[in-house]
């Protein structure tokens, strides 16, 4: 068990450079408040399987069990992730406590050589992990050869360098936390290319029974974007969703209502794409999360087929 006195919330972080600029920003805000913070950093499965993609090895959840055992057993409080990797179902037994302010939910084209996809050559390798990027990069360029790229940020960023990609497909958001926005050649327009569920926020997890946890981290959350990453995670949710689903749900504030867009692919008829578009008026989490199911039935209406 613990060695930290009960006052101090202890955060429990994956190791790499971009999951603990994350857990020390929920630090400095968390003491700016008058709390005593500690980082409990873990290496998790995801970290160490990087020789198959995410979806054949169990998906995005790899990044947050070993996280959920340490605040199951007392050592850690609070976990700090991406809500792009946090499974749309949590374990019986823990809460997401609060959802930060969104950093830029964008995706990012980053290449040493081009200025922009279009400026690729024909047939030109791109990297991304993500079965999502993989079936609109698709739609948008079908000549292109899209491969796998495992590994944190720095690991893709130099497989780049190393010349094994022409270029690479990375959130806009993780770059321009470590102060790597210089490495951005062009940001997508979500329009062009529809943001994962989440994407840009963080969440904070902690056990249900935690009132205390749940009363100090009550001031960290920004209701705008939780209720916007809501509707995202419920269309993924109602679609089966998880990493091994090429599925992409964005949310934004128009004139107080939220227009949620989603879209849907196959990857064996490479860039064909289903996409649904809905907004409403949204006062609160069950509304948002009504809004993501009226948005995966359009999905579903459309031909997109529901995870297994």
């Amino acid at each position: 068990m613990r060695s930290h006195p009960s006052s101090t919330i202890v955060i429990a972080t994956r190791e790499s450079r971009l999951a603990l600029w994350q857990a020390e920003h929920v630090q400095a805000l968390l003491e700016q408040r008058g709390h005593t913070v500690a980082l409990l950093g873990m290496t998790t499965r995801g970290d160490q399987i990087l020789d198959r993609s995410l979806s054949k090895v169990g998906g995005k959840g790899l990044f947050v069990k070993e996280l959920e055992t340490a605040l199951e057993d007392g050592s850690a409080d609070i976990a700090v992730h991406s809500l792009k990797d946090v499974p749309m179902e949590l374990p019986a037994g823990f809460a997401l406590a609060c959802v930060l302010e969104r950093e830029d939910p964008r995706d990012a084209f980053v290449s040493p050589r081009y200025a922009s996809l279009d400026a690729l050559p024909q047939g030109a390798v791109v990297g991304t992990s993500s079965l999502r990027r993989t079936v609109l990069l698709q739609a948008l360029r079908p000549d292109l050869d899209i491969q796998p790229l495992r590994g944190n940020l720095d690991t893709r960023l130099r497989k780049l360098d190393e010349g094994q990609f022409a270029a690479i497909v990375l959130a806009a958001a993780g770059l321009k936390r470590l102060g790597l926005a210089e490495r951005i050649r062009e940001v997508f327009a979500p329009e062009r290319m529809l943001p994962a569920a989440g994407q840009g926020a963080l969440g904070i997890e902690v056990r249900a029974d935690r009132s205390d946890l749940l009363d100090a981290l009550a001031p960290l959350a920004h209701q705008p974007t939780w209720k916007a990453t809501a509707a995202e995670r419920a269309v993924s949710r109602a679609m089966g969703g998880s990493c091994s689903m090429p599925l992409a749900a964005h949310a934004l504030w128009a004139d107080g209502r939220l227009q949620l867009r989603a879209a849907w692919g196959d990857q064996e008829t490479r860039g064909a794409l289903v996409r649904a578009d809905v907004a409403g008026p949204v006062d609160g989490l069950v509304a948002a999360e009504a809004l993501g199911q009226q948005v995966a039935e359009a999905l579903q209406a459309g031909g997109a087929r529901k995870a297994d």
